[in-house]
């Protein structure tokens, strides 16, 4: 979908120290854009910074399952044989990462 072309041009002053205020918001949100920030606002009235610890939990849980599920593949291919024991304990990561991305979940859908 093509971008509409932006047209036309808002100023305005600020003082020292919003501005600095402002830098200090977009630091906070990770903006580097002033622009981009300020039409946001505009628009929409606020910016949100998810504070989601258990997003990066998630994906780490992620990535040690999955690289545990690549080790007993490769442990499988080379002896042809699946483990109960590797089965077992791939089973008790994958719960604890269901039972993290629900409490995620559930954080989202409060956000009003």
């Amino acid at each position: 979908m093509m971008e509409e072309p932006r047209k036309h041009q808002l100023n305005f002053r600020v003082s020292d120290t919003e501005y600095y205020r402002i830098l200090e918001k977009m630091k906070q949100l990770g903006i580097r854009s002033i622009g981009l920030y300020l039409r946001k606002m505009a628009l929409d009235g606020y910016c949100i910074q998810l504070e989601l610890p258990e997003l990066r939990e998630l994906i780490r849980l992620l990535r040690y399952c999955s690289n545990n599920l690549n080790q007993y593949a490769r442990k499988a291919n080379e002896s042809g044989a699946v483990y109960q024991e590797d089965i077992h304990d791939l089973q008790i990561r994958l719960d604890t990462i269901w039972k993290t991305a629900k409490g995620l979940l559930q954080k989202l859908s409060e956000i009003q």
